[in-house]
């Protein structure tokens, strides 16, 4: 990895009130890398995500973008820099079009290039098109997570985090997510992956880190963790 990556998180203590969930996390991402950050319910993945996109300030601890320190900064600061969060649970606006979602996108960053980015979303995602004038809140959920990630990439991200990506979508739409995260990434986007889905996320990944909790349990590359017996025991059983 190079000497400056595009995210470095270094020493994170966060929580809530007086409760501290994160203990003390090193975390980082370079351009171009899809990094997992894995991790059961209840492990810290949601707080970390919080803190990145300012959400809440962290008690102690650095966060870096693209060489700028943006500890505490607010959450309009942070997507201005290009560091965009695709929520859990989609978090759509299920009365607007699905244009409209689209648009609503590039209200901080990317105006300028709007109707490019939306004929780029679209070509990506031709099912949204078909949609193009619906209320989102009448999707499927596999098109909910679509419009989702199309919103996210409407602002030019140069880093996009996607938490749980794949929740609540059939077999069959996993594959599709993965297959999409996989070329999202093969177009130069960093990905942070957060996600509880093990196998599918260490196959596409190229490192990963385990959050147990509120500390990073296990890290390394994506192929070292899928072979190792403590993460094979624990998540996947054998």
């Amino acid at each position: 990895m190079p000497d400056a990556p595009l995210l470095e998180v270094t020493g994170l203590r966060a929580g809530y009130g007086a409760i501290e969930i994160l203990r003390g996390v090193d975390l980082a991402v370079a351009a171009g890398e899809i990094v997992a950050l894995l991790g059961s319910n209840g492990a810290g993945k949601s707080t970390l995500n919080n803190n990145l996109s300012g959400l809440y300030r962290p008690f102690a601890g650095t966060v870096r973008f693209d060489g700028n320190d943006i500890t505490g900064a607010r959450s309009t600061r942070i997507v201005e820099a290009g560091l965009v969060q695709v929520p859990e649970g989609r978090r759509i606006f299920p009365n607007l079009s699905v244009r409209e979602n689209l648009e609503l996108g590039s209200y901080r960053r990317g105006r300028a290039a709007r109707q490019k980015n939306l004929d780029r979303v679209v070509a990506i995602f031709p099912r949204l098109k078909e949609r193009w004038t619906q209320d989102a809140g009448t999707l499927s959920g596999g098109e909910q997570q679509m419009l989702a990630i199309g919103r996210g990439m409407m602002s030019e991200p140069k880093l996009l985090i996607l938490d749980e990506p794949s929740l609540g979508l059939s077999p069959r739409l996993v594959e599709e997510m993965f297959a999409l995260i996989s070329r999202l990434n093969g177009e130069g986007l960093a990905i942070l992956l957060v996600e509880q889905n093990v196998v599918q996320s260490l196959a596409i990944a190229h490192r990963a880190y385990v959050l147990e909790g509120g500390v990073v349990a296990l890290s390394g590359s994506a192929r070292e963790l899928a072979e190792h017996p403590g993460l094979r025991k624990s998540y996947l059983g054998h």
